[in-house]
């Protein structure tokens, strides 16, 4: 490994105001430390990394608008020539937050809207309130307009689950009808599949496991010795510990952590990292975290 990455994600807080039951966050199941992303890390990470760094993500776990400088940070990322996206549930894009959010030069916001009912919505995003989410939506797009913005690129991503998988075809016409830019339609990742959940949908495309003739289920990846994620990307807790992959939810894989006296380039290049790589290339199912994997089972993105 002798570059750097061409994309990180980055995670605000583990703060969320909701309780979404196969989230570590809502969950409030860490085992690590829990907190605030500190600036001087944030910022000490993106001058380090501007120069290579194409794709910025907000997001690990957590609900990024909790942060009070987030959309600060957005905007010196942003500054720096950076992409940058994020991930919310919505709840607090007030007129404000939404204008603020336009002017922070976002490029992509991610707004998850899983259900088209209330009783269907907080079945997952238990706590959540769905008039909140369309109204923060309706905010975003009023203030992207007014302020005559092409971004942020606005996605509204439903997570298919067995409890509103039959509201496919409404949040279709709801998306249409609120002027979003794109949906997507999202597969679930489920922890304790293996004897089969209430959450897996009947409808097998959006389904990251498949039935097999004994009533189990596995999971459709094959798991092969092979991951361009480990080359090309990772992620930072709120902490700055480096994480090898978004699959890594209670940073298990810590290769390092950034502080005052360590860069990133360090952790990035180390021994311990390049060990990681080449125990993932011999035997990838053997690693904890990959055993769950389900890249490319993830997203069918669509104009609404």
């Amino acid at each position: 490994m002798r570059g750097l990455p061409l994309s990180l994600a980055i995670e605000p807080t583990t703060a969320c105001n909701l309780r979404c039951p196969e989230c570590i966050s809502g969950l409030r199941a860490f085992t690590r430390p829990t907190g605030m992303l500190g600036r001087e890390i944030f910022e000490k990470t993106i001058e380090e990394l501007q120069k290579k760094l194409l794709y910025l993500t907000f997001y690990f776990q957590g609900e990024p608008y909790l942060h009070p400088d987030f959309l600060e940070m957005v905007q010196f990322a942003s500054k720096k020539g950076i992409y940058t996206a994020t991930s919310t549930n919505a709840h607090y894009l007030s007129e404000e937050k939404a204008r603020q959010t336009i002017a922070s030069g976002l490029d992509r916001l991610i707004i998850s809207l899983d259900g088209t009912t209330q009783e269907t919505y907080a079945q997952y995003r238990v706590g959540g309130k769905l008039d909140k989410v369309i109204e923060g939506t309706k905010n975003i797009l009023h203030w992207k307009k007014k302020m005559r913005s092409a971004t942020p690129y606005v996605v509204w991503q439903f997570l298919v689950v067995r409890p509103n998988e039959h509201q496919i075809p409404e949040v279709k016409k709801l998306a249409r009808e609120i002027g979003v830019d794109a949906l997507a339609l999202k597969t679930a990742q489920i922890y304790d599949y293996a004897q089969g959940s209430d959450l897996i949908p009947s409808l097998a495309q959006y389904s990251r496991y498949v039935r097999q003739s004994d009533g189990t289920y596995r999971i459709k990846n094959a798991l092969h010795n092979q991951c361009w994620k480990m080359w090309h990307s990772c992620v930072m807790t709120w902490d700055g510990r480096i994480v090898p992959c978004c699959f890594d939810k209670d940073a298990n894989h810590e290769m390092g952590q950034i502080n005052a006296q360590t860069r990133f380039q360090e952790i990035w290049q180390s021994p311990p990292y390049q060990a990681f790589r080449q125990s993932l290339l011999r035997s990838r199912s053997q690693i904890e975290m990959c055993q769950n994997c389900t890249e490319g089972l993830k997203v069918w993105a669509q104009s609404p």
